[in-house]
């Protein structure tokens, strides 16, 4: 019988070993990661059609597995079809998954099926929660200060008529002629927004998060459409755990209702001062605003991570409730790669 595994008896092994002495990042990812924590929740969520000897057919993708290619989706931004491709492709990414190199790799359809499952169940958030629980029981996230700050996640433009941009200005939905086209309906997406910054345009939606200041580890999000003001989700960023600590934010979150919110939730706010034509910041403001300044500033390491690293802000996804789940796994794999760092500075410490 011909013998299609082009690998002889050793080749794969070898291989591996040479992927690990060169330093495989998703093996350090597999080393420090206690998969686990998303599995308990995954499985208890979902129908393990995996030991249901009763389907006919060929047996599903174990569920684990395909949590773990959402990971690399999300760290590396790819497209289920890239995904799909990718997997074929590269021995680093079977390794992760835990197949080998003459294993049938699960096809972009079955990627994409799988994030709509965690979409339906309401899975994302959960699983975000989930890992920083187990943060929080390790002792990682240290509570000695938060940073707030907003990032724009854009999507691909839309190329609609001033009349339909109107139109979905002002009802929130799509145009009634859009109805008796389906499928122009389904490439829509109408609840992204146009927004403007320096003087900058930007097409898409904004990923807010609170980060544990020390350990810059994400500890909240929420996900608007770019239009949303930075000051508008405070209320919803900062929550009973961050009582008494120091909030750190740039001037955007600043006014009587957002002094309001920090004194409600007892929190004390470092907000960086704006200064005004009639009124110029004094030498002690400037002053204050450098020191908070240097704290606020480790917020841009966790969105320059996502934007260097993980080619995270674009996505090509359609509607707020997609756009939330890809921002959701986005922060989750982020918090999955700075724990992993974090884990290697303390044993090198």
């Amino acid at each position: 019988m011909h013998n299609t595994n082009p690998f002889g008896l050793f080749d794969e092994y070898f291989l591996l070993e040479k992927l690990s002495k060169l330093g495989d990042p998703l093996e350090k990812l597999d080393n420090f990661i206690n998969w686990k924590i998303f599995n308990d929740l995954i499985d208890s969520a979902f129908y393990d059609d995996t030991k249901d000897p009763s389907k006919g057919g060929r047996t599903p993708y174990p569920k684990a597995m395909l949590f773990k290619g959402i990971i690399i989706q999300s760290l590396y931004n790819l497209s289920e079809a890239q995904l799909e491709f990718q997997i074929v492709d590269r021995a680093s990414f079977k390794r992760f998954l835990g197949l080998k190199c003459s294993d049938k790799v699960p096809d972009s359809n079955t990627f994409w099926l799988f994030r709509e499952e965690l979409i339906e169940n309401h899975l994302i958030e959960k699983l975000f929660l989930s890992f920083n629980e187990s943060l929080e029981n390790a002792g990682i996230i240290a509570h000695e200060g938060k940073i707030i700050d907003a990032s724009f996640v854009e999507v691909p433009k839309q190329r609609n008529s001033r009349a339909e941009n109107a139109a979905i200005k002002e009802t929130g939905s799509a145009p009634d002629e859009w109805e008796k086209k389906p499928r122009k309906k389904s490439q829509k997406d109408t609840d992204a927004r146009w927004t403007k910054k320096n003087n900058i345009t930007f097409y898409g939606y904004k990923n807010h998060v609170k980060i544990d200041s020390k350990t810059k580890l994400i500890t909240a999000y929420e996900v608007t459409d770019a239009s949303i003001h930075d000051s508008q989700v405070i209320e919803k960023l900062i929550t009973e755990e961050d009582k008494g600590q120091h909030v750190y934010a740039d001037s955007a979150y600043t006014g009587e209702k957002q002094f309001e919110i920090y004194r409600l939730k007892d929190v004390i706010p470092e907000i960086n001062e704006k200064g005004y034509r009639n009124n110029p910041l004094t030498e002690e403001q400037k002053l204050s605003n450098k020191q908070k300044s240097k704290i606020r500033a480790r917020v841009e390491h966790v969105f320059g991570f996502m934007e260097n690293s993980m080619n995270g802000s674009f996505i090509r996804t359609i509607s707020i409730i997609r756009a939330n789940a890809k921002i959701g796994l986005i922060n989750l794999t982020y918090n999955i790669c700075r724990f992993v760092q974090l884990k290697k500075l303390s044993l090198l410490g």
